[in-house]
């Protein structure tokens, strides 16, 4: 089946995988981008971090729902 995904599947799989690990991140430690980056640039009022969160989780349903809807059609075209 893995053959007939074609390259924007797996583009999407990664975006995905990419984002949703981004979502993680930011929700388990959102102080990352203080110490990753050296600046604060909300002040500590936490605002970007809930809109990385949210922007994050759009993106990993989006690119979740792409990919499948990618990997359906494979399985179509397979049979």
């Amino acid at each position: 089946m893995m053959r007939n995904v074609r390259l924007r599947g797996r583009i999407e799989t990664i975006a995905a995988s990419l984002s949703g690990l981004l979502f993680l991140l930011t929700l388990v430690w959102p102080a990352w981008i203080e110490e990753v980056f050296g600046v604060d640039p909300d002040q500590h009022s936490g605002a970007l971090e809930w809109v990385i969160v949210g922007v994050a989780l759009c993106a990993t349903i989006t690119f979740s729902l792409l990919a499948r809807a990618e990997f359906r059609r494979a399985r179509a075209v397979r049979t």
